[in-house]
């Protein structure tokens, strides 16, 4: 499997992009469940989420992006990640401008005035969130191809990390959906579309890393930044919305430390 995986890049980008929407799927079908999850529960499962993409932007992308422009930049080494971080974050805050959206947990619309139904909105907000998760993961595969001294384990670990932390992030969306007085049909097909995106990211993330291997480190770096203002923008945020403060801290905590120890044993 792993020859597969270093051979074709892009199906394997394209994969881990398949799998990744899966566990979202898995988190929003919480909607065909009897039992009720409260707030704090979500609040808790949104802060490990942070934790995790928060672990995974600095094990599995910026210590990479490191070791890989060492070799060039020298004692310079931090200029390709650094650059690549902060282009990614720009981007991310872009978007965030330019596009109309509403973030559910915070019951608010951000972004350009819009008359487009809420609905619409909450998916248009829902992919902003996960197109930088996708692309870290297909960078992730696209470098572990270029440069087999990566180890396509560690691309597989986030694959599994963002995976994990997709679960509470599907409930997120469909519950309160859910609880709003939409049908369970409809709350778990809007749920499970927040990851709809997520292969195609994936796949341009890998299809665009496997072109040239001084690019790397640059993305790598800007897959991290893209994801590390995500994190703050919007799921530390909502995590914290309701009043759960401390209980979303703790569940951060305990998502950074899992991905972290994951990342170390298999990375």
């Amino acid at each position: 499997m792993l020859e597969f995986l270093h051979e074709s890049p892009a199906l394997a980008g394209l994969a881990a992009g398949l799998v990744t929407w899966l566990f979202t799927t898995l988190g929003a079908a919480a909607v065909f469940l009897k039992r009720e999850f409260s707030r704090k529960t979500l609040d808790i499962l949104l802060g490990f989420a942070g934790g995790v993409m928060l672990a995974a932007s600095v094990w599995s992308l910026l210590n990479p992006a490191l070791e890989l422009a060492a070799a060039a930049w020298g004692v310079w080494k931090f200029v390709p990640p650094a650059g690549g971080f902060l282009l990614g974050a720009l981007l991310l805050l872009l978007l965030d401008g330019l596009t109309p959206h509403f973030h559910l947990m915070l019951g608010r619309p951000d972004g350009p005035k819009s008359e487009l139904p809420r609905s619409f909105l909450l998916v248009l907000a829902i992919t902003l969130h996960n197109i930088p998760e996708a692309l870290a993961v297909g960078v992730a595969f696209g470098a572990a191809a270029l440069d087999p001294a990566l180890g396509m384990a560690g691309a597989l670990t986030l694959m599994f990390g963002i995976g994990m932390q997709n679960i509470p992030e599907g409930m997120a969306v469909s519950l309160p959906l859910l609880r709003e007085g939409m049908g369970r049909r409809k709350a778990f097909f809007i749920g499970q579309l927040s990851g709809a995106v997520e292969p195609a990211a994936a796949l341009v993330g890998a299809l665009l890393t496997s072109l040239a291997l001084p690019l790397l480190p640059w993305a790598l770096g800007f897959a991290a930044g893209a994801m590390i203002f995500v994190t703050v923008e919007e799921v530390i945020p909502e995590a914290h919305a309701s009043g759960n403060g401390d209980a979303a801290t703790l569940g951060l905590i305990a998502g950074f430390v899992a991905m972290m120890c994951l990342d170390v044993l298999f990375g």
